[in-house]
């Protein structure tokens, strides 16, 4: 069958609905938000799967969790970014935890790379273990580069203190 999206495309989208159910509170959760079955939202999510979440799902979700994890990777796919809203305040605070995320993702990854490594063979389970790591690593790397993009000609940041 072929896809209108490219296999690299179409696996960044099943990773992002894979984070997106998961930030809903899994299968059963997710699918009532979404008005769809467990079996349904299981198959939005399986890499071997064709099925892709549908839009009206993704705003559900997203809407949900406040988090824009599968409209982030459509907006790439187009070649697009998105912005946060113009009234987050940037603090050290929210960079330090960004990066603290970031290098938690980064070694999470290491770990996992070095595990299905060790054997001098990389099965398909480990593949898929080492692609939700990366891309765990690359929304941690996203929201770290934002945090420090509102920073940029803003106020000094402080780590401690409020002025």
């Amino acid at each position: 069958m072929s896809r209108p999206i490219s296999d690299a495309w179409f696996h960044r989208v099943k990773s992002a609905t894979r984070d997106l159910v998961q930030a809903c509170g899994g299968l059963v959760r997710a699918g009532e938000l979404a008005h769809a079955s467990k079996s349904e939202v299981s198959r939005w999510q399986v890499a071997t799967d064709e099925a892709i979440i549908p839009l009206p799902a993704v705003l559900a979700l997203e809407a949900d969790c406040e988090l824009p994890l599968v409209t982030t990777v459509m907006a790439d796919l187009g070649g697009r970014r998105l912005e946060g809203s113009a009234d987050e305040a940037v603090t050290a605070t929210a960079v330090l935890c960004h990066y603290a995320e970031t290098m938690r993702a980064s070694s999470e990854l290491m770990a996992s790379t070095a595990a299905a490594l060790a054997d001098g063979k990389i099965t398909g389970a480990e593949i898929e273990i080492l692609d939700r790591n990366a891309g765990s690593l690359e929304r941690a790397a996203a929201a770290l580069r934002f945090s420090i993009a509102q920073a940029k000609g803003g106020p000094a940041l402080r780590v401690v203190g409020t002025e």
